[in-house]
């Protein structure tokens, strides 16, 4: 009986003893209750609350400082890459043999400890539903990983896509252009295939200017790039990361369970070559109300992409920078070197 029901029954009880039968007894016999709760109704109109008995967890015991300890250091972590309870489940069965613990047990300590810790975060997830090959989303996120014994923070860019849920992860030290295109071809050669159309924010990798509604004023080298890859580019309106929220959901996915906790790699290429086995591990899961793994999906929606290009673009950037006096004034000095005649424009 839930808490509702029993105030009502409460007022019943309570009703019928003070205007109706008048007796206990009489009360029990015409609702059907014990005795007892006709007295407990009259002496309150509000039930006592139920007593839980606290049953010691003797199976998750051996788990209890291995959790304490994951915890104490997601206090330190960043924010985004702290463990949930299925990761926390996920790392105590790999290296506690012997300890079985019910998953449910653990999400429960798991989310008592965060509440005294301060940790505790709530995320809802919509599911949507596309055609095959026709919209990915791309995004970047921050991440932090060890390098060299280092910790440095990283620009991870992301491509899902929305029809199969697959996904392509790589990182980088800064968020340029170049890293950008590149790993645009680096996912397409991922998928085997081209999406017809791609989803973004509005990044000034792409977006020169937010102009009225949907227009953009796109950089010309991202559409020379978008031209020559024959895609179709959808910029959400600002502030409302909503609208590509599959690859919000990827990254939040991604994150919990290959940047928890936080990878140590001897460099940027071993840290990719990471992210890569970790994207194709991914294949061999089933999203939430699904009934086949992104794998199989992925393998069905290749036939529906567009053929990648014969050709790769050039990925190369020129620019040319205007020397100032003050810049001639350091050559004379021979402050500033390797710098050859053809960088410089007059």
């Amino acid at each position: 009986m839930d808490w509702r029901t029993k105030v009502e029954l409460y007022e019943q009880i309570r009703r019928e003893y003070e205007f109706g039968v008048g007796s206990i007894i009489g009360v029990a016999r015409k609702l059907g209750v014990h005795r007892r709760m006709v007295r407990e109704a009259v002496r309150n109109a509000v039930p006592a609350q139920r007593k839980k008995t606290e049953r010691p967890v003797v199976k998750m015991a051996p788990a209890v400082s291995l959790i304490d300890s994951i915890l104490e250091l997601d206090r330190k972590a960043p924010r985004k890459q702290r463990h949930t309870a299925r990761r926390i489940f996920d790392r105590i069965r790999a290296e506690i043999p012997g300890c079985t613990p019910a998953e449910r047990t653990v999400r429960q300590y798991v989310e008592r400890r965060k509440h005294i810790l301060g940790l505790a975060e709530h995320e809802t997830f919509v599911p949507q539903s596309y055609d095959w090959g026709v919209e990915a989303q791309v995004d970047w996120y921050e991440a932090y990983a060890d390098l060299d014994g280092e910790r440095v923070r990283l620009q991870v860019f992301s491509m899902r896509s929305m029809a199969s849920g697959a996904a392509f992860h790589r990182a980088y030290l800064s968020s340029t252009q170049q890293a950008f295109l590149e790993a645009h071809e680096l996912a397409f050669a991922y998928f085997e295939g081209v999406f017809r159309r791609l989803r973004y924010d509005n990044l000034s990798s792409a977006v020169k200017k937010i102009l009225r509604g949907q227009q953009r004023e796109l950089t010309a080298r991202f559409i020379a790039f978008r031209s020559h890859w024959q895609y179709q580019a959808e910029f959400c309106t600002p502030s409302e990361g909503h609208e590509k929220g599959g690859v919000e959901g990827e990254v939040g996915y991604f994150r919990r369970n290959h940047w928890v906790p936080v990878p140590v790699a001897a460099g940027l290429a071993t840290l990719n070559r990471k992210l890569l086995e970790d994207c194709r591990a991914d294949e061999s899961r089933i999203v939430s109300g699904q009934t086949e793994c992104v794998g199989a999906r992925l393998l069905a929606e290749k036939e529906h992409l567009l053929p990648l290009a014969t050709e790769a673009f050039d990925l190369a950037e020129v620019s040319f920078q205007r020397v100032d006096q003050s810049l001639l004034d350091l050559l004379a000095l021979g402050d500033v070197y390797a710098i050859g005649t053809h960088d410089l424009k007059f």
